[in-house]
């Protein structure tokens, strides 16, 4: 059987569902055909129900959780990875108040923590998480919101650090902070739910324990990108919370919900989140 699957370019992705797309783990008959994009253009797409299984921003997550279950393995939580808002120069905060802001896409959980951390930061332009640096760089905007390895070059452009949104995270609730998961839709059947959680189970843990076995397709989607800042990039998103949410991850995808839904942001209560739920 074929299923659809969403994942980004990026070196965490690309390392992690290796194994599972070119046949180095069991995958009990099933066929995966990938739909490689930028992590908010899987958000939109999982919004019209068009992927079996996706990575999700979890704010997307959050909108689309009664089309989609998370599953257990291939999330990305952690600490000291979160989302920075970075600028030409030191800024106060009615500057970044004011904006404008480019960010990497409304669903982003990396733009949920901006409008917690700053809420009245509202002149915001969405970009390609790509672009923002440049954008910043030649003024199109007065900071932006970075993502993925763009943590890694900022400086080396000359730009300043205005805000880590992972460590207000970190110190607001003392839990790791959730940035993406792995969703499959609801109306699938629950043994192949079951089926697809075990397969990505065993990508990531093949990945983990192979570390050098991804790296040819790692390399093939990571463009220009140097061995160190790949490298770098899969250290920092990819750990234990990866090859299995457990109950500490899982408390802060819950608190990540229960502060959306105190400002507003998505409605309280709805389907169930997490896919073991299901035979407990």
């Amino acid at each position: 059987m074929k299923i659809s699957l969403g994942f980004s370019p990026c070196p965490n992705d690309t390392f992690i569902f290796d194994a599972m797309l070119h046949g180095k783990v069991d995958t009990e008959g099933l066929t995966f055909e990938p739909v490689i994009r930028d992590v908010e253009e899987l958000n939109k797409l999982a919004a019209r129900g068009g992927l079996d299984m996706t990575k999700l921003s979890y704010h997307a997550f959050a909108h689309l959780r009664s089309g989609y279950v998370l599953l257990d393995a291939g999330s990305a939580l952690g600490n000291n990875c979160g989302p920075l808002v970075i600028a030409r120069q030191p800024l106060t905060e009615a500057e970044i108040h004011a904006g404008p802001i480019a960010i990497p896409g409304a669903w982003t959980t990396a733009n949920f923590l901006l409008g917690l951390a700053y809420p009245g930061a509202l002149n915001k332009v969405e970009m390609l998480f790509s672009r923002i640096e440049d954008a910043v760089l030649n003024g199109e905007v007065i900071a932006g919101l970075i993502i993925h390895e763009n943590r890694f070059t900022y400086q080396q452009k000359g730009l300043v650090k205005i805000a880590d949104l992972g460590e207000y995270w970190e110190s607001r609730t003392g839990m790791p902070i959730p940035l993406g998961g792995i969703a499959v839709r609801r109306d699938l059947e629950p043994q192949l739910r079951q089926k697809i959680n075990r397969v990505m189970a065993r990508s990531v843990a093949h990945a983990l324990d192979h570390p050098e076995a991804p790296m040819p397709y790692v390399r093939q989607y990571a463009q220009a990108m140097d061995d160190e800042v790949m490298m770098a990039h899969i250290g920092l998103y990819v750990n234990d919370f990866t090859r299995d949410l457990g109950d500490r991850g899982k408390s802060a995808v819950t608190r990540l919900f229960a502060e959306a839904a105190a400002v507003g942001v998505i409605d309280a209560g709805g389907d169930m989140l997490f896919l073991e739920d299901e035979f407990s």
